[in-house]
């Protein structure tokens, strides 16, 4: 009776009901930031596991249950196991019936290298060579994990607050197996969002910034939206879009995609995107979609 009992503990519930989350990424790109969010979430986080050691954690949060079932694995390159065969390792996983979710966080190389030189440390992989080099070695070896990330998050616009923030939201309460829509607003000039896998262009509508009463406002201020918003073609632009993303989100969950990046563009992300996104995110919102709103440049003019 008693071996029984303690199996039947052991095996309530299945591997896939076990909410596992691996971070990696580049150094400098956010991971401790995102280990904690997800810390503040409820998972229970395992920093600088050594790759080897996946599959065991994995199978000690689900034997453990409760609040260990929702556990993030946070890998980097200092670890002397680190191996570059991830999928390998995640495949592995997915035999035993896991259903592990990849984060990869990444910056380009000129942020990286400001991040390095104001703390006044080396980079992990850096030997003897330059910063740059050791950047160079480490975005090789990650290669095909970035590839294989369910979520990429691009951290070079991102502060702490905005990168804390994001990741909450994405996996606070969340169902896992919804789709996920960040909608996300940036300004041309600053450069395309690299994590984005819709780019939508907003720069046909007419400029609040050539408005006096306008220009020093946000399109997250009313009379902004209103303007930007009764434009000509400007409603039909967001219904359009969001009927495209609620067609094809069922799609997107069967093929176990769990994260969406629409990004919509304006010359500054102070206006036109702005008030685009935080109207699509609300469409979205109406039809039953996990669709929030997240502004990149906001603030930045």
């Amino acid at each position: 009776m008693v071996s029984d009992t303690s199996e039947a503990v052991i095996t309530e519930g299945t591997r896939a009901d076990t909410d596992l989350v691996i971070v990696t990424g580049l150094s400098g790109g956010g991971r401790s930031t995102v280990a904690r969010a997800l810390e503040n979430v409820g998972y229970y986080v395992v920093d600088n596991l050594p790759q080897t050691l996946l599959i065991e954690m994995a199978e000690l949060a689900y034997a453990a249950g409760g609040t260990a079932r929702r556990t993030a694995m946070v890998l980097d390159v200092r670890s002397r196991a680190f191996s570059t065969d991830l999928t390998g390792a995640v495949k592995a996983l997915r035999d035993r019936g896991f259903h592990p979710r990849i984060v990869f966080v990444d910056a380009d190389d000129k942020t990286l290298i400001r991040r390095f030189e104001s703390v006044r440390r080396a980079h992990p992989l850096q030997g003897d060579g330059r910063l740059s080099d050791g950047i160079a070695a480490e975005r090789d070896l990650l290669l095909d994990a970035r590839e294989q990330a369910d979520v990429l998050i691009d951290t070079t616009h991102m502060n702490v607050n905005q990168l804390r923030s994001r990741v909450e939201e994405m996996f606070a309460g969340e169902d896992a197996r919804r789709l996920k829509v960040t909608a996300l607003s940036f300004g041309f000039k600053y450069g395309l969002p690299p994590d984005a896998d819709f780019v939508l262009d907003a720069r046909f509508l007419p400029n609040p910034y050539w408005v006096p009463e306008l220009k020093e406002l946000t399109g997250r201020d009313e009379d902004v939206s209103k303007y930007v918003l009764g434009q000509h073609g400007a409603r039909t632009f967001v219904e359009t879009y969001a009927r495209l993303i609620n067609a094809t989100a069922p799609g997107f969950e069967r093929e176990g995609k769990r994260y969406l990046t629409v990004a919509v563009g304006c010359t500054g992300g102070k206006h036109r995107s702005v008030a685009i996104v935080e109207e699509l995110a609300r469409r979205l919102r109406e039809v039953r979609l996990s669709a929030t709103a997240q502004h990149r440049d906001l603030g930045r003019e």
